[in-house]
C-alpha cells in the first residue's frame, strides 16, 4: 500500500490548493480514505473522509463548508479541495487508508492502517 500526497505550498490568507493523493499498491475500490493534519506537537485532526465508493462523505467541523473531498476511482486519486484558507489552516496534510467500512470513530488516527508522507500547506497573512 502507498498512498503519495501532492499539492502543497504557501498561500495567501483566504486562497485555495488542491491536495492529491495517489494512491498504488492496492485496490483502491476497497478503501475508505481520509484526510488529517497535524502541527507540531499536536495530535493529528480528522479532516474529512470518503467511503469506497464515493457515497458517504464526512467532514470536521473546523473544515465544513472549506474543503471538499472528491475521489478518481479511474485514476487512483483522491482530492482536497480547499477555500478560503486560514493561518490556522498551516500544517502537514496527510492522507490515509483503511478497509474499515464507515463507522464512528472514522476520524481517529488509529482507525486507518496506511499513511502518506504528508505535504506541507502553509498560509500567510
Amino acid at each position: 500500500v502507498q498512498l503519495v500526497e501532492s499539492g502543497g505550498g504557501l498561500v495567501q490568507a483566504g486562497g485555495s490548493l488542491r491536495l492529491s493523493c495517489a494512491a498504488s499498491g492496492f485496490t483502491f475500490g476497497d478503501y475508505m480514505i481520509a484526510w488529517f493534519r497535524q502541527a507540531p506537537g499536536q495530535e493529528r485532526e480528522g479532516l474529512s473522509c470518503i467511503d469506497e465508493n464515493g457515497g458517504s462523505i464526512h467532514y470536521g467541523d473546523s473544515v465544513t463548508g472549506r474543503f471538499t473531498i472528491a475521489r478518481d476511482s479511474a485514476g487512483n486519486t483522491v482530492y482536497l479541495q480547499m477555500q478560503h484558507l486560514q493561518p490556522e489552516d498551516t500544517d502537514v496534510y496527510y492522507c490515509a487508508s483503511t478497509l474499515a467500512p464507515d463507522m464512528p470513530g472514522r476520524f481517529s488516527s488509529s482507525f486507518y492502517t496506511a499513511w502518506g508522507q504528508g505535504t506541507q500547506v502553509t498560509v500567510s497573512s
